[in-house]
């Protein structure tokens, strides 16, 4: 059974894979890939990186070419569990709804990224002393906080609603 009221859901959605696109298309016209600028003094750093495999670049030097197929695929089975559950699965509140739009902006911003250019734009970087976390952009911000809102409504559910408080 279709929600019709979670489907308000997917402009959340629509929204993080228009600023993830935007993003990245502004950072592949005006760089070149290995480009770096210091935006905030040793802490944050715009880059253009290519990642040609899954989160933290696993598989990114696998010289096959049918881990690109094989990501695509995946991606696409997880997009379409993703909408499904938001759309019609039961019982699922607001910020779990949020994350799940969330999350689904966020995998579908990667698969264009992925299908368009091979591997996916990433252009933000953040140290933390002499630690330097792998390079992300809008889409995988998109995809952690919808997996903290998923984890918070998990851990901490909201109230249902009684019989005599849903008159």
């Amino acid at each position: 059974m279709i929600h019709t009221s979670r489907l308000r859901w997917l402009i959340l959605t629509f929204v993080v894979v228009f600023f993830d696109r935007l993003s990245k298309a502004a950072i592949e016209a005006k760089t070149i890939e290995g480009w770096r600028h210091e935006f905030v003094h040793n802490f944050i750093y715009l880059v253009h990186s290519k990642n040609t495999g899954i989160a933290f670049s696993m598989f990114a030097d696998n010289p096959s070419p049918w881990t690109r197929y094989v990501l695509i695929g995946g991606s696409l089975v997880v997009i379409a569990i993703l909408a499904w559950y938001l759309v019609a699965g039961s019982a699922i509140s607001p910020r779990a709804a949020a994350g799940l739009a969330l999350l689904l902006g966020g995998a579908t911003g990667n698969l264009t990224d992925r299908i368009l250019h091979g591997g996916v734009t990433d252009f933000f970087e953040v140290w933390f002393g002499s630690y330097r976390y792998p390079a992300f952009n809008v889409a995988d911000s998109a995809i952690t906080i919808g997996a903290v809102l998923i984890l918070l409504d998990v851990l901490f559910p909201g109230r249902s609603p009684t019989k005599s408080s849903a008159k």
